[in-house]
């Protein structure tokens, strides 16, 4: 099977020779700079095999390397065997980026392509730098794909939803002249927004065109003059030419926008964030450009009072459907009948669907029965399944897209047996999420000057883990979403009131088993003093953790305190939306925590 990828590779390396190309690079990114992309763009998950969302692919004539990160160094190493595909893994000290390992291993001279349709532009013009100052050429224009891919599956055709202001908490008018002001207030005319979650908020429109992601392949130009979304044509029906029309939005064809972006006056100043804007559309706007950072990520963050509400309910009938599903996981196990990971993952979609306004699931689970669960974003699919048994930790993230709000939830549980070192390394991650969800912090902080809290406690006993602590998430949009993180990179983003984040460290045993303990957390007002004004986190997602596997022996009081009033929470918030004998279950599993 894995011989089809070399015979892809092989193909490619004939039209890189056509085109005087020594090394080709193949992003896992679409036009919009999207995280997750629709099977059309899926060019390097087709060319490798590897189908992590992350990770780029880099051809040479007698090489294939891929670089990834930690997230996915077991996984690519399993999909890439056979393949001749080389890993590369990013992030170790040992590894180099793609721009050195081409610097080093290119002759003076050569040509680089890249398809500048799918490459950020300011990607683009760093390459160009590193690669100018060796003597090595970047052609953009270098997309032999849709020759090479025959079957390729069309560009998505789901029709639009619109997102409801009883929902979203804000007009499309009223969002597009908050968006004006902030264009204004960087010197320019108008903006030109390519990416697809932030089309989405401004709009108020949804869609099915990219898995999980209730986004909707388009491309958007706002001004004071009017906008104009660039659609396929079919995806419209009339409510939303109306939803459109109201809000003084027109429609282009999807691939109109280099004959509209040409055409516009020369004395227009139209702002693009090159970060999230392919390097191809950079000429068609030409002089006219304002480089800037984008109008819309930042209040896109910030919810308001209806969606921090929607989401709140959303968390309730979230925990229900959890609640549903580890009841059933323990029934079968009780009863000797067999349940797999995948089965896992469709049960929860299942019991998720049955709650109101559910819409899909938020991203693909991750159900990872012992070792699988060192695996950070481990798929089960029908080869690796396997069921889960009373001798292992099974590890399970999953969320919902709801009309009201987003989900992103995991919990690692023991199903029977637990050694005394998994209940220390359990606890440990534990507390690194305690400490970084009870933390009060000053208005300005930064993701990255929490981060290290997270992970103190498995630091002091050589352990870690490679991922991020938090990422945003989005209010019925993308479970990833920016621009604040919570991490060790570097990032300016301070965390403000009405950003929504993820809390969760982790430890991974390659060979044994992975622990991560993930909830959503809000920020929150918590005082003012005469040193400023003071934040906090709201946590609100809604699942108990596991009381079998804490170790109190190395917990503080105030630790054991913390998961006493998060589990009376969740007991106080769900019992109402429960049966006897889910109720019942819920109490257990949300008893005292004591020594």
């Amino acid at each position: 099977m894995k011989t089809i990828f070399k015979e892809r590779i092989d193909a490619l390396r004939d039209n890189m020779k056509k085109c005087n190309v020594a090394v080709a690079i193949i992003p896992q990114l679409d036009p919009h700079q999207s995280e997750y992309l629709a099977s059309h763009w899926q060019v390097r998950r087709w060319l490798s095999g590897f189908t992590g969302s992350a990770g780029s692919l880099v051809v040479t004539l007698d090489e294939a390397l891929l670089w990834t990160d930690s997230r996915y160094f077991i996984q690519a190493s399993e999909q890439l065997d056979g393949t001749g595909i080389k890993l590369m893994k990013d992030g170790l000290p040992e590894t180099p980026s793609i721009a050195e390992y081409i610097i080093n291993n290119t002759p003076t001279g050569a040509n680089i392509g890249i398809d500048g349709m799918i490459y950020s532009a300011s990607e683009a013009e760093n390459l160009k730098i590193q690669f100018a100052s060796h003597g090595l050429n970047i052609i953009d224009t270098f997309n032999p794909i849709p020759q090479m891919w025959t079957d390729r599956p069309t560009l998505p055709d789901c029709k639009i939803i619109i997102h409801e202001e009883k929902y979203s908490g804000e007009s499309v008018s009223n969002k597009i002249s908050k968006v004006l002001s902030n264009v204004a207030s960087q010197g320019a005319d108008s903006t030109f927004i390519s990416a697809l979650d932030e089309i989405a908020w401004a709009l108020n429109i949804r869609s099915r065109d990219v898995k999980c992601n209730p986004v909707a392949t388009s491309f958007l130009y706002i001004s004071q003059k009017g906008s104009t979304l660039f659609i396929d044509e079919a995806k419209l029906n009339e409510e939303a030419k109306q939803h459109l029309s109201a809000s003084n939005v027109t429609t282009a064809p999807y691939n109109s926008i280099k004959e509209f972006l040409s055409a516009l006056p020369s004395s227009e100043k139209v702002l693009i964030d090159v970060v999230h804007t392919a390097t191809a559309i950079i000429p068609m706007i030409d002089n006219r450009i304002v480089r800037g950072t984008s109008p819309i990520a930042l209040p896109k963050s910030i919810k308001n009072e209806i969606q921090i509400e929607g989401t709140r309910n959303a968390m309730v009938r979230d925990g229900v459907a959890l609640v549903k599903l580890f009841m059933d996981i323990e029934q079968r196990l009780k009863d000797g009948k067999s349940i797999s990971e995948v089965e896992v993952g469709n049960l929860a979609a299942q019991y998720r669907s049955e709650g109101d306004l559910y819409f899909d699931e938020s991203f693909d689970p991750i159900a990872g029965f012992g070792t699988h669960g060192a695996i950070v974003h481990y798929s089960a699919t029908k080869d690796s399944d396997v069921e889960l048994s009373a001798d292992n930790m099974f590890l399970f993230d999953s969320g919902g897209q709801y009309f009201d709000g987003t989900t992103d939830i995991t919990r690692t549980v023991s199903l029977g047996n637990t050694t005394a070192q998994q209940k220390r390394d359990f606890t440990l991650v534990m507390k690194g999420h305690i400490a970084v969800g009870s933390m009060i912090f000053p208005a300005g902080t930064r993701g990255a000057q929490l981060d290290a809290l997270a992970r103190q406690f498995l630091w002091k006993e050589g352990l870690s883990y490679l991922h991020g602590t938090g990422h945003g998430v989005g209010h019925f949009l993308n479970v990833h979403e920016g621009p604040q993180n919570i991490r060790l990179n570097e990032n300016p983003t301070t965390l403000m009131p009405g950003m929504i984040t993820s809390n969760e460290p982790g430890v991974y045993r390659e060979g044994e088993y992975g622990i991560r303990c993930e909830n959503l957390v809000l920020t929150v007002p918590a005082f003012t003093t005469e040193f400023g004004e003071f934040y906090k986190f709201e946590t609100l997602t809604l699942f108990p953790f596991d009381l079998n596997l804490f170790d109190t022996s190395i917990m503080s009081d105030e630790e054991i305190a913390w998961v006493n009033e998060y589990h009376s929470m969740v007991r106080e918030r769900l019992t109402p939306h429960l049966n006897a004998e889910q109720a019942a279950w819920l109490a257990e599993k949300t008893a005292e925590l004591t020594r």
